[in-house]
């Protein structure tokens, strides 16, 4: 399953390496804030009903980062690519945003704000899961009417606390260096998922994904932030001095 793995690649991101000694995936550096992606999945370009994985499912690797504060954001889980980010780094057949279901270590700099809930991580280094009903991609279209409405943040934070009744989410905030290399492990079941660091369990949540999902391993410069006084932004970030993600010994377990 390893050799499924793909490099994505957007604007000046590189993915190095091989599948026998690891993947340095590197943002160099740049004034401008355009938007700068390297990123490695095993899903692209499959529709979301073909996505690679189903309960139950784990995996586990090694990485560190350049920086413990970089711009941007930078992780490794699994997730059905919702937001059709898949269509940015060259997919085609995921046109239209669903809701999220997924699974990971993630990383969001402090311009992050994702997060529909005031009692979990929304930036910094956390786990996080979200479980979604399974609605078809194309009812979002009827959701494109409420868009205007977001100018108002009145507005806006009621469609965000109504978005968190129907988004189920939890998660964990992690204190340790990212920055050395730490062994990270998942296990995904129907009704659980397992997040451990070095061996040992940190953090369980009955907050399961459905559906299928792909694995996906990135680090990028954007942000977005829908936070709690209703005030959303996103954009690129600027990135002072090269920026990587190293992991290494990948070891997925499917049926």
């Amino acid at each position: 399953m390893i050799d499924q793995l793909e490099k994505r690649e957007a604007h000046l991101g590189q993915v190095l390496g091989s599948c026998q000694d690891g993947f340095r995936l590197i943002l160099p550096q740049s004034d401008r804030p355009r938007y700068c992606l390297a990123q490695l999945d095993d899903y692209m370009p499959l529709p979301r009903c073909k996505l690679p994985y189903q309960t139950p499912f784990s995996f586990q690797l090694e990485a560190k980062v350049s920086g413990s504060d970089l711009p941007g954001t930078w992780g490794f889980g699994l997730w059905n690519d919702p937001f059709s980010a898949g269509f940015i780094a060259g997919g085609v057949s995921r046109l239209l945003p669903v809701l999220p279901n997924a699974a990971w270590f993630f990383y969001g700099s402090e311009e992050n704000h994702l997060s529909l809930r005031d009692d979990t991580p929304a930036s910094g280094f956390h786990v996080k899961t979200f479980r979604s009903p399974q609605i078809p991609s194309f009812l979002s279209l009827f959701a494109l009417p409420l868009a205007p409405f977001l100018c108002c943040p009145f507005t806006a934070r009621t469609l965000r606390r109504l978005a968190s009744k129907l988004i189920r989410e939890d998660g964990r905030a992690l204190q340790i260096d990212a920055t050395v290399w730490h062994e990270y492990g998942l296990t995904w079941e129907d009704e659980e998922v397992n997040f451990s660091i070095d061996g040992k369990t940190i953090f369980q949540t009955p907050v399961s994904p459905r559906g299928r999902l792909g694995l996906v391993i990135w680090i990028d410069n954007q942000y977005f932030r829908f936070d709690s006084q209703g005030k959303i932004g996103f954009g690129s970030l600027k990135i002072k001095c090269e920026q990587s993600l190293s992991i290494r010994n990948i070891e997925l377990t499917s049926p």
